[in-house]
């Protein structure tokens, strides 16, 4: 078992989750949490060098840009509908990264 690829793995859908968390309970906390497990996520896909890598990268950058700005619109600016719906985006893109995800490794397992 590759315990790089469970922990890479493991954060990626941690940070899809907690987005999902997010959407259910709109607090600051949840969403800061979901930014913060997303960045980590982003950081561990920066190594990653795989036949889909650029993809992935890209896509958790974009997560990353929804998320942010997600924060400022509930925290400092009140509005809790644009936070809502720059999370949903991340979701997507977050979703869009485990489909990547998934290819990758049924690519990788057809190699054994």
């Amino acid at each position: 078992m590759d315990w790089g690829k469970v922990v890479y793995v493991f954060f990626s859908l941690m940070s899809l989750t907690s987005i999902a968390g997010f959407l259910y309970e709109n607090t600051a906390i949840s969403l800061f949490i979901a930014a913060s497990v997303n960045l980590i996520s982003t950081i561990l896909k920066i190594g990653v060098r795989n036949l889909l890598s650029a993809e992935l990268l890209a896509s958790s950058l974009v997560a990353d840009l929804h998320l942010i700005p997600a924060f400022v619109f509930l925290v400092i600016v009140q509005n809790d509908s644009w936070a809502i719906a720059l999370a949903i985006g991340a979701l997507i893109a977050n979703v869009f990264s485990m489909g990547l995800v998934y290819i990758e490794s049924s690519k990788t397992h057809e190699e054994y």
